[in-house]
Parts: C-alpha cells; structure tokens; sequence
C-alpha cells in the first residue's frame, strides 16, 4: 500500500513537472500570439492577455512591409538552401561509409574539426570571396556558404551505418552503377533521414541573419528575418507590429515540422525502410 501511494505521488511530480516544462516551453509562443493583438502599449506594460488591436496590426504590417517579396525571398533561400545541402551533404556521407581508402577517417576527421570553428571567424574572408565574385547584395552569396554543411553530412553517415550492405550487393549483381544505387535505392530507404534533414536544416536556412545582413544591402533581397529585427530597431518601434511579422514568419517553419513530424521522429530514431 505504501509503495503504491510511493509510486502515486511520485508519478504526479512527474507529470507536474513535465506540464511545468511545457508550460515555458510554449508560453512565449503564446506570448507572442497574444502580443500580435495588443497595442505597443499594452506590449510594454506586459499585457499578456488577447488584445483589441489585431487588425491594426496587420493592417500596418501589411503597410509598412512587402510581404509577398520578403517571403518570397526567404522561401527562395530557404528552399534552395535545403535542397543543394541535402544533396550534397548526402552523397558526401554517403561516400564516407560506403568507400574505404587510407585517409577516409582522417579527412572525416578533419571535416568534423570544421564544426569548432565560429562563423564570425568566417565572415570575413567569405564575404571578401563573395565581393570578388560579385555576389554581393544576391541571394546565391547566402546559399553557397550553407551548402557544405559538416553537421549534415555527419548526420547522414550515421543513419548510413543503419543502412543494408545487402541492398547494395544486390544492386551490384544486378549491374546498377553506383550513382543509381544512391538514387533509386539509397534515397528512398533513407527517407527519413531526408525527412528529418529536411526540416534541420530548412529551419536553419529560413531563420538564418547574421550572414543575409551582412551580404544582403537592398530592400529588395532582405528576408523576412532582417525585416522584423529593422521593424524592431526603428526609433519607435511599434511592438504589435513586430509581433505580427513574428507570428507570420514563424507558420511557415510550424507548418513543414508538423507536415514531416511523423518522418522527423523516425529520421531522428535512425529508422530505416
């Protein structure tokens, strides 16, 4: 009886503190929902309550910013992003598990290196690189630095270890070449991986600015992200209105997580199919 009610009080802590941790997780979406309704004002005072302001809002974001270009812009990146770094970072760790030479650990070694090093030591010289091409102010300048991504690539020779060697042996009997094993049995076995690379990294590539502030210079590159961080960093920033550009920019992001989540967690579990 006592273990019982041991076990009792025991699970109800857990479950109040996990409902805690949720709780914060979600409050500042919520907060920032809510925000979107109320005036600067009531923003400021920390109103945390629906407001009455919802419309004016959107009505002066829709004013002030042109939305259809901007997210046009960080959909483009944000795309093009995902699917050149899935392609590559995919092949490449496809070819460190599959292939074997002399120097195949250590130039994965030295790949994996690359993580420890920050971005702000690389911004410079990239964007002296992208000032000699030319491709300053253009959205190719924000999509090559992303493409070979060292984490992706890790990501996908690990799930490749989960991948049959008899797939690829029957493929070669077969007389497949290699480029069509990867294509027509790799990919689809790996979907979940791809699924769950796919929204890593499309993430990433849509809330991307630090590198799109520094390369993009006109009003007709900037992304939704560089955008909210000008509305909030005028003079007298209207704070409804910030929150109202945050809660747009942040659907799109909610919607591919909630579209691939199933895939998400598979990819994550290292499933294979």
């Amino acid at each position: 009886m006592t273990n019982g009610i041991g076990r009792a009080a025991g699970a109800l802590l857990t479950y109040c503190f996990l409902g805690l941790m949720a709780f914060l997780s979600v409050f500042p979406f919520i907060w920032m929902v809510f925000g979107a309704t109320n005036s600067s004002i009531d923003i400021i005072k920390g109103r945390v309550l629906p407001g009455a302001a919802l419309s004016t809002n959107v009505n002066t974001f829709f004013t002030q910013v042109n939305a259809p270009l901007v997210f046009w812009n960080s959909a483009k990146i944000a795309i093009l992003s995902t699917v050149l770094t899935l392609a590559v970072s995919s092949l490449a760790g496809y070819g460190f598990e599959i292939f074997r030479s002399r120097h195949r650990e250590r130039l994965y070694r030295a790949l994996l290196l690359t993580l420890m090093i920050p971005f702000a030591a690389l911004m410079i010289p990239l964007f002296i690189m992208m000032g000699k091409a030319g491709l300053i102010n253009t959205h190719i300048a924000v999509v090559l630095p992303t493409i070979g991504s060292a984490f992706v690539v890790f990501y996908f020779r690990q799930c490749t270890k989960a991948f049959p060697s008899e797939l690829r042996d029957a493929a070669k009997v077969d007389g497949l070449k290699e480029w069509q094993i990867f294509l027509f049995i790799y990919v689809p076995v790996m979907r979940s991986t791809y699924a769950a690379a796919f929204i890593i990294v499309f993430m990433t590539a849509w809330n991307n600015y630090l590198w799109p502030l520094i390369v993009l210079q006109s009003n007709e590159t900037k992304t939704i992200t560089l955008v909210i961080s000008s509305l909030a960093s005028a003079y007298y920033p209207d704070y409804g209105v910030v929150m109202v550009g945050t809660v747009l920019a942040t659907l799109p992001t909610l919607a591919v997580f909630f579209f691939m989540q199933r895939q998400f967690v598979q990819g994550m579990l290292g499933s294979v199919k």
